[in-house]
């Protein structure tokens, strides 16, 4: 059996364009440019049937190690609980007060970008600190 290299995350959204550049300030990402013969995403999308503009949105890692992150406008809204969230290595390596020192700055950025902060998980026996977040439209991240 051949084993898998890449691996692409999609959002269902709203906002697809929203939501990918909200992704691609968190992680460093890069939306790509727009199709050929266009010279924005704008005009791309104002050529297309209204239905269609802005269906779908893309950003990945501009290093290429990362997986590429695909967003597509859905028509429900956010209802429960995701079953597979992302997490923002923000603090790995560090331990202790300074690895919450790193997640807390990490969190007040993203905070800034729109997102929201909905507890903050610390340190125990078994356990390392880490933060529960979600993105501008609802999906659950966290900071680790």
């Amino acid at each position: 059996m051949a084993s898998v290299r890449k691996i692409q995350i999609t959002f269902d959204c709203a906002d697809p364009e929203r939501v990918a550049r909200f992704w691609c300030e968190v992680l460093g990402y890069v939306a790509p440019p727009p199709p050929e013969g266009f010279d924005s995403w704008d005009a791309y999308n104002d050529s297309l049937p209204p239905e269609e503009r802005g269906a779908w949105f893309v950003c990945s890692d501009p290093t290429g190690e990362g997986p590429r992150m695909y967003f597509q406008r859905v028509p429900e809204g956010k209802v429960a609980k995701n079953r597979v969230h992302v997490d923002v290595r923000a603090g790995t390596g560090l331990v202790g007060a300074e690895r919450l020192a790193a997640l807390e700055a990490e969190r007040d950025r993203l905070v800034a970008l729109g997102a929201v902060c909905t507890k903050v998980l610390y340190a125990d026996e078994d356990n390392e600190s880490c933060i529960n977040m979600q993105d501008i439209e609802g999906n659950e991240f966290c900071l680790d």
